[in-house]
């Protein structure tokens, strides 16, 4: 993992500093948990396709571990994964301001400087920093910096608000009566969902692989949602999201040395 270098102080008792670098941590577990997820989903060889068509794990059939249990671990690395790359994104520009905040952005050329100061002048509540949103500390950080401000209608920008949304789900969670109708009662075409399902399966729907360990007549989020296909979406557009911001700025990222451990399966 990059570690920004230890720095000495001189005086009558020397001290060692040191800052550390968590958004990398978070952006190196997202991968692996994705990792770990897609090894369930597609185990090696004949079981493993078999696996994949009907929906069963793994470890599932006779002589391996029980059928609940892969499904557990799945459901596990799936999740983390998803919390693991919105909590990159947060470290990611808490680090920055940090850095801007404490003048101690490391390899800073006079531009780079330059911006740092301004980021750190013009936001200089701390507690106001972190009331904000997350995309509202991005965008005003480029704004700041004299850098254009993603276009909401940006690809990259629109995909991580529902990731973040996706998480907030999940972290404050509210239960919520989710109706699924039968056939005869709605026919194709449909919508047989209503409530935070059917806004996610609107605009996720066609963006990843659906779980296959969800049985067909569950509910899109978080049943049908919830699989390899949405963590590796959450890890490759939390890094997508970031190069463009840090790419904006003409700043290096924080994660340039770990780039070869981000493979998502």
């Amino acid at each position: 993992m990059d570690r920004i270098p230890l720095e000495v102080q001189g005086g009558e008792e020397d001290q060692i500093r040191f800052r550390d670098c968590f958004s990398v941590r978070y952006l190196q577990a997202a991968a692996v948990l994705c990792r770990l997820a897609y090894g369930i989903e597609h185990p090696a060889g004949e079981a493993g396709e078999a696996g994949t068509t009907t929906g069963e794990p793994a470890g599932a059939g006779e002589g391996g571990e029980s059928g609940e249990e892969p499904v557990l671990r799945h459901e596990a690395f799936v999740l983390n994964a998803i919390l693991s790359s919105v909590a990159f994104l947060e470290s990611a520009v808490n680090e920055l301001y940090a850095d801007a905040a404490d003048d101690a952005y490391f390899c800073a050329d006079a531009r780079t400087g330059e911006i740092l100061k301004a980021i750190a002048g013009m936001w200089h509540n701390e507690k106001n920093f972190d009331r904000a949103p997350v995309i509202t500390r991005y965008q005003k950080i480029l704004a700041i910096a004299g850098a254009e401000p993603f276009d909401p209608a940006d690809q990259a920008f629109a995909n991580v608000r529902e990731l973040i949304a996706i998480r907030n789900n999940l972290m404050h969670y509210r239960r919520e009566w989710i109706v699924i109708p039968d056939d005869e009662a709605h026919p194709a075409g449909t919508p047989a969902r209503a409530g935070t399902s059917e806004r996610f399966e609107k605009i996720l729907k066609k963006k990843f692989a659906p779980n296959p360990f969800a049985g067909k007549n569950r509910p899109f989020f978080p049943d049908r949602c919830l699989g390899h296909g949405c963590a590796e979406w959450a890890v490759l557009n939390s890094v997508i999201f970031a190069d463009a911001f840090f790419r904006r700025l003409g700043l290096p990222v924080p994660y340039e040395g770990i780039r070869d451990e981000l493979k998502t399966r």
